[in-house]
């Protein structure tokens, strides 16, 4: 399965999450706090085991906006790595460079963030990265490219989310669009609506 590329709220609303992180996807689940479609009102029955721990699974995939398939491959990874794997899973995504590029306010989403690290606007050490889910390392500088520092979308966006809450494991300053990863985030200092728990016990079933 591919990276989903469908509108967002609909998925937000049938997962219940504001998965994209987003002040406009958050009205619309203020305002239609139920499921898309002429059902999505009525009551269902109780979700089966499977059905509980697919839901925790496809909430974290769609927050962090990976395919299938990278999604696994980062799981496997984490399981085969000392710690707890539900930590480590999490701290995996955490690193991926497109969270990274949204979590400093450089991108308005997380599907602009892997735009503009595509497309060259990104440099790591500085480097020229086009991979979005390049894996940061403690210590690592993040910038915005020169040409891209005169970008309107990339200007507005550093501008609006200025003032938004920082996040202790980076490091960022608006006025040179130039950022760090200190350190990977422990998880008491990610408040995701997941239970990573169910996520790895779907995975081992």
């Amino acid at each position: 399965m591919g990276r989903y590329r469908g509108p967002i709220v609909k998925v937000a609303r049938h997962l219940g999450v504001n998965v994209a992180e987003t002040e406009k996807v958050q009205k619309y689940l203020d305002r239609r706090p139920y499921a898309p479609g002429q059902h999505g009102q009525k009551r269902r029955g109780r979700p089966s085991d499977f059905a509980v721990r697919l839901r925790e699974k496809q909430k974290l995939r769609f927050i962090y906006d990976v395919s299938e398939t990278q999604f696994r491959n980062l799981f496997e990874e984490a399981s085969r790595k000392k710690g707890v794997t539900g930590t480590v899973f999490l701290q995996l995504l955490e690193s991926r460079l497109d969270n990274v590029v949204f979590r400093m306010g450089i991108a308005s989403t997380r599907r602009q963030a892997r735009q503009f690290v595509r497309h060259g606007h990104i440099l790591v050490n500085g480097k020229r990265v086009t991979v979005p889910g390049y894996r940061l390392r403690q210590g690592d500088e993040i910038k915005v490219s020169e040409k891209a520092k005169k970008m309107d979308f990339i200007v507005q966006n550093v501008e609006r989310f200025k003032n938004r809450k920082t996040f202790p494991w980076l490091e960022f300053n608006a006025d040179t669009m130039t950022g760090r990863f200190l350190r990977v985030p422990e998880r008491e200092m990610l408040s995701l609506p997941v239970n990573e728990q169910l996520v790895i016990e779907f995975y081992s079933r």
